[in-house]
């Protein structure tokens, strides 16, 4: 049981080390068209300033409160009516930003400017937007199987992949298309050969965030799978790992 605790500890310690030395710009993930907060704290007083600034598209103003009041005469026309305090958390310190119908235009770099009588702050957030892979749509047509996705952003990678796999290089086209909201619309077609007639076909899509594969049976039964793409439960594990090795090490000495 004492083991059990000492590895606990060491992994908690490790973990809030890695959080302390990686901290920096805050990252935050919105899904396209939805709702998303970025965050901001700040040391409250009197004569509260907040000043929300896109840098990456030239310093444009997001939101600005003043006088005890919001200010959306300084606001840029691209955050108009989409933007908004929690106001009545400012006086305790929270200048969060609540950004609604997120778009693929607000990604990049913010700061976060908060003054008062005692002095200011500023803080950075980077944003990005992700349009995740919703459905892979897989089917065959004579010798052509054809795999398609849309409304996807960033733009998205396809990968082609057959069980067993094929002795030969699959021969396909993928074409990529970009909407007028900037979002991508992915396809490809790949010709089937005499040797893929009793093969397995699946076709994965995915981006930063997310990623789904479809697989074309035997049958003709279209298998849909998802995941999603995550690096902080595997480097937890990893540490965890690292814990347990330093703990038995230290029992054996």
């Amino acid at each position: 049981m004492m083991g059990v605790n000492f590895v606990m500890v060491f992994v908690t310690v490790v973990f809030l080390w890695m959080m302390t030395v990686s901290k920096g710009d805050t990252e935050v993930s919105c899904v396209f068209m939805e709702k998303c907060i970025l965050p901001c704290t700040f040391q409250s007083d009197t004569d509260i300033v907040i000043h929300w600034l896109q840098e990456t598209a030239g310093n444009i103003h997001v939101h600005s409160f003043y006088h005890n009041q919001d200010q959306p005469a300084l606001q840029d026309k691209h955050f108009r009516g989409r933007t908004s305090l929690f106001n009545n958390q400012i006086s305790r310190g929270n200048a969060s930003l609540l950004l609604m119908w997120a778009d693929v235009h607000d990604e990049g770099r913010y700061k976060c400017y908060t003054s008062t009588i005692t002095g200011n702050k500023e803080s950075f957030i980077n944003l990005e937007v992700n349009a995740p892979v919703q459905e892979v749509n897989l089917q065959q047509v004579g010798n052509t199987m054809n795999c398609s996705s849309e409304g996807i952003f960033p733009e998205p990678q396809l990968i082609w992949s057959t069980s067993p796999p094929s002795n030969v290089s699959l021969q396909y086209e993928t074409t990529v298309q970009q909407t007028e909201q900037q979002l991508y619309n992915i396809s490809s077609s790949l010709i089937l050969s005499d040797s893929d007639k009793d093969s397995v076909f699946s076709c994965n899509i995915s981006t930063r965030r997310n990623w789904r594969n479809a697989t074309l049976s035997e049958q003709g039964n279209v298998v849909p799978v998802r995941g999603f793409r995550g690096g902080v439960f595997a480097a937890f594990l990893v540490v965890a790992a690292a814990g347990l090795a330093l703990y038995c090490k230290w029992k054996r000495s």
